[in-house]
């Protein structure tokens, strides 16, 4: 087996089949290297220009379903064709990124590859990409439906006042919204969290009564 038929065995496990073919070539073209991680909270994936000679690399986590795993890696490419054309003159997310995104992005927007509610979330979504596909609420919720889920639920159904885990091994009481994120007390520390409505989690017990609120601080 060749590297070429290698590189689209394995990206088979991870992305849309038509997106295949494509992926593949910009690996050979653009000289990079894919490397599959262990999920990580703090980011769904990266790019690294090249050092001492070495190949551009980009990591993703290998936890994410085919879409969120393809918008995640293209986001990264465009990252890698910005730094080939600008080195480190620009600015990681500014108007150079969002230009090499856009013109990336655009093969891919077609119903052979992502479902019509994906496509239409993502072309709102490009008229001003972010940092990260997860800012956008929108999106991240469409993206969200297709994930295959192990006894989670998304924190924004859980009632208030109930405890879950995150992380496995931590524990928090939700409470109330406050703008774009949910406050939750850690069990253990009584210190409060900001967290995203659409964070995945395992519930485990509600409150007697839905109405009961959890006590939090205003600060």
């Amino acid at each position: 087996m060749n590297q070429l038929d290698r590189n689209q065995s394995i990206l088979h496990k991870y992305i849309p089949e038509k997106a295949v073919p494509i992926i593949s070539e910009w690996i050979y073209t653009f000289d990079f290297k894919l490397r599959i991680k262990k999920s990580r909270s703090s980011k769904y994936g990266d790019y690294r220009p090249p050092v001492k000679g070495e190949n551009h690399q980009i990591t993703i986590n290998h936890d994410m379903n085919k879409y969120a795993f393809l918008i995640t890696l293209i986001h990264e490419v465009a990252h890698l064709s910005t730094y080939n054309k600008h080195k480190n003159h620009v600015k990681p997310h500014g108007d150079e990124w969002k230009l090499h995104y856009k013109f990336l992005m655009q093969q891919f927007l077609i119903p052979e590859i992502f479902p019509v509610d994906v496509i239409t979330a993502l072309r709102k979504y490009m008229n001003n990409p972010a940092a990260s596909s997860c800012s956008d609420t929108n999106l991240l919720r469409v993206l969200k439906n297709y994930d295959v889920r192990n006894n989670t639920v998304l924190l924004e159904d859980v009632p208030s006042g109930a405890t879950f885990s995150y992380n496995d091994n931590r524990f928090f009481i939700k409470g109330e919204q406050s703008r774009k994120r949910i406050r939750c007390k850690e069990a253990k520390t009584n210190m409060i969290y900001l967290f995203n409505p659409l964070t995945e989690v395992f519930v485990i017990h509600t409150p007697l009564f839905a109405e009961n609120k959890a006590d939090f601080p205003n600060k």
